[in-house]
């Protein structure tokens, strides 16, 4: 059985902290790490997100504007010294360049420049890709981008992270219908909500269903993950582990069987104590973790245990008329479109990826 570090890779809003709070029960053998890519992706000096890159003001202020993927890489592992097992949890493509584009590996990953000298519009300056000592985001004085970053890319890698890296990890993947996730994601980035995110803007590069798909199929063929799926451990060779993925739907309707299906893939004893967070420091440690993301976890922030949903809650199917309506009733016609055709655009990569969910 693997004793890496788990990674749960997921995307946004699929109930992701909730499933991350189960696990920080388990402080005894666990030290979890919530969404740390975050701070490189969106204010690092090797950001891969366009959204604040006209504020520089907002990325000071976030307190990550000098996160790097390899200080973030450097904290997991002081992290790790301590003895426990790693748990993170993040969004997949917080490490992979948005829009389909290719992806190269960080400079400060040691990313191999592809040419010297040559700065953001072609004059030889010394600098490379706009970075100076690989690190601050100008040449010259002249403002670039810090992505495409002047770096070689790995055969068949989507991400900015080498695949030695990778390897470090055990990962397993966590989804959402998008139905479900695009809806809600986008409700964080309107009034009142906004104020709060810093979010002003829906992004349907953000939506990241294609980037776990593709890290997830790279994984796969590196065979950092399967060929057997969750609950076939007797076809496991050795040194590998189980395709693990979770649906948020799955979990919520049957927590205690979810839950100790993924804790026998990712070698943990499962306790059903874990299904329940309500004493003070459980809350603290919580705000702790989330209050960089304000506004996106609030209800797991304010949650209690994690019970199945009763049938009136549970998800019931609706047509796309109905769904569509409601879309238009709560949020106007043009957001109701902006929603459907984003999650249209995802389902596909939705499910291909549940084809793989563990069953119980």
């Amino acid at each position: 059985m693997s004793s890496k570090p788990i990674f749960v890779a997921t995307h946004p809003r699929a109930c992701s902290t909730a499933f991350e709070r189960v696990f920080m029960t388990r402080q005894d053998i666990l030290a979890c790490v919530h969404e740390p890519f975050g701070d490189a992706f969106y204010y690092g000096p090797e950001r891969l997100s366009s959204r604040y890159e006209h504020d520089e003001e907002a990325r000071e202020a976030s307190g990550f504007a000098d996160s790097t993927f390899k200080t973030i890489f450097e904290r997991i592992e002081r992290e790790g010294k301590e003895g426990k097992r790693l748990f993170i949890k993040d969004i997949t493509h917080y490490l992979v360049p948005p829009e389909g584009k290719e992806a190269t590996i960080a400079p400060s990953l040691g990313g191999k420049t592809k040419k010297k000298g040559v700065g953001t519009n072609g004059q030889t300056n010394g600098h490379v890709n706009g970075f100076s000592n690989g690190v601050n985001g100008h040449t010259n004085g002249h403002h670039k981008a810090p992505y495409p970053y002047d770096t070689d890319a790995e055969a068949g890698n989507p991400t900015v992270v080498p695949a030695e890296i990778l390897k470090q990890f055990h990962f397993t993947f966590l989804i959402r219908h998008p139905r479900h996730s695009i809806p809600s994601y986008w409700r964080c980035t309107i009034p009142p909500l906004d104020k709060v995110t810093g979010f002003y803007d829906f992004m349907p590069s953000e939506a990241g269903y294609d980037e776990l798909r593709r890290v997830f199929d790279f994984l796969m063929k590196e065979k950092q993950v399967g060929p057997a799926l969750a609950g076939e451990e007797g076809k496991l060779q050795d040194g590998e582990v189980s395709i693990t993925v979770i649906d948020a739907d799955d979990l919520l309707d049957d927590p205690e069987g979810i839950i100790s299906a993924y804790c026998k893939e990712v070698g943990i004893q499962y306790n059903p104590d874990m299904l329940i967070w309500d004493t003070e420091e459980d809350h603290q440690r919580a705000r702790d973790a989330f209050e960089k993301w304000r506004g996106f976890h609030d209800d797991a922030i304010n949650s209690t245990s994690l019970k199945p949903r009763s049938a009136q809650h549970k998800k019931k199917a609706k047509t796309i008329e109905i769904e569509d309506q409601e879309w238009r009733e709560k949020y106007g016609d043009e957001a109701a479109r902006i929603i459907r055709k984003s999650v249209n655009a995802n389902i596909p990569d939705y499910e291909y990826l549940k084809s793989f969910a563990i069953k119980v």
